[in-house]
């Protein structure tokens, strides 16, 4: 048996994805066929369900496991067991939030292997720029190579980790993250109802409770078996949790004594200790990226905008849909974009609430007539 394939599979490989993770496992089959011209094929809820394990491992070269926290070590046990030293010479990569377990468990297989972890949910844009990916090697010899040519093609900010050190900052990054907005969304599901609800408490936001706001909502709103594995699968977890209730209750005792001793303490503790711990210039760094979010929820939260989808992709679509204020003496106060559920780009132009209202309405006709891009507000 040969000890690595043919050395056209490095340039076309047949790309194989295992699990029930349906979004990623969608993302993915659409980057691989659309940015890397490659064939994938799957188990995954957008694959082909009647494909037979054995079948995969035989006929995918990379085989990539996108399957629940949980389940991934057991999944690809089975599939060491079934393909029985046949995968030696591919290429085995996983997707899961921790990586020991599974980085462990492909290493029992004869296949290279390399975990991965994208720091971000499936996103609307064909590649990962801007989002961080983690690279967890495991082995890997032949196929590195190709390893890069994908990690490039992803335009992921790639950080490289043993499994063991990505879990145990995977506790901060996510568990802790994880388990103090958990405790806050569930502080509030019990106080705001006397208050009149959470609508009633909005209108008194502070930026930083609006941003906590928001990250609690996104992670509500997404699946609760991954915030669920992330906190009951690492087994580096209890220690953070056990230091993040002391510290808890430590300011909950200060408060109750409130004597200005237990002042002194709180401050000393929780306050100056740390700010010491995180320097001048990670706290100036802070604060004005804090600025700058209060900046934006300010402009996404005043009424005067109109909202562009620029069809025509191109360079000068942006300047020509700016001119047309420009020629209506409309002055702009922002300009943000965002994408849709769909993938579309769509640009959000703020302007002076001061504005003539007919003018306004003469930009919004004049971007259609030109055919500049369609007005959605």
């Amino acid at each position: 048996m040969s000890s690595r394939p043919p050395a056209a599979i490095y340039s076309k490989p047949v790309i194989g994805i295992v699990g029930s993770q349906g979004a990623f496992g969608r993302w993915l089959r659409q980057f691989f066929t659309t940015r890397m011209g490659l064939r994938v094929i799957g188990r995954d809820p957008a694959g082909d369900e009647a494909l037979a394990a054995a079948d995969l491992i035989a006929r995918a070269d990379v085989l990539i496991f996108s399957a629940p926290i949980r389940a991934t070590p057991a999944l690809i046990a089975e599939y060491v067991k079934l393909a029985n030293g046949s995968e030696h010479g591919k290429l085995w990569l996983d997707l899961t939030s921790i990586k020991s377990a599974a980085v462990a468990a492909m290493l029992l297989s004869h296949a290279e292997v390399v975990g991965l972890h994208p720091m971000t949910a499936p996103p609307k844009t064909p590649t990962l720029k801007g989002r961080v990916m983690v690279v967890c090697e495991g082995r890997i010899d032949a196929w590195r190579a190709w390893l890069e040519e994908f990690i490039a093609a992803t335009e992921a900010d790639c950080v490289r980790a043993d499994p063991a050190r990505h879990d145990q900052i995977m506790v901060l990054v996510q568990g802790m993250v994880h388990a103090t907005h958990m405790a806050q969304a569930a502080v509030l599901r019990e106080f705001a109802p006397d208050l009149g609800g959470l609508d009633a408490i909005q209108p008194f936001r502070t930026v930083g409770y609006e941003l906590d706001g928001v990250v609690t909502r996104r992670m509500l709103a997404s699946n609760p078996a991954i915030y669920q594995d992330i906190q009951f699968e690492n087994p580096h977890i209890g220690a953070m949790l056990e230091r993040l209730a002391a510290h808890i209750d430590f300011l909950r005792d200060c408060v109750r004594n409130g004597d200005e001793s237990a002042r002194a303490a709180m401050r000393a503790r929780l306050l100056d200790d740390t700010r010491d711990f995180f320097g001048a210039k990670a706290l100036a760094d802070g604060s004005y990226e804090f600025e700058r979010l209060g900046y934006l929820l300010g402009d996404l939260a005043s009424p005067a905008f109109v909202s562009v989808f620029l069809p025509l992709d191109r360079p000068g679509s942006l300047r020509a849909l700016l001119q047309v204020f420009e020629t209506l003496k409309i002055n702009l106060n922002s300009i943000h974009s965002s994408r849709t559920p769909d993938g579309e780009l769509h640009f959000r132009i703020g302007f002076d609430a001061a504005s003539d209202a007919a003018s306004v309405q003469a930009a919004i006709a004049m971007i259609g007539d030109r055919d500049i891009g369609r007005v959605l507000r």
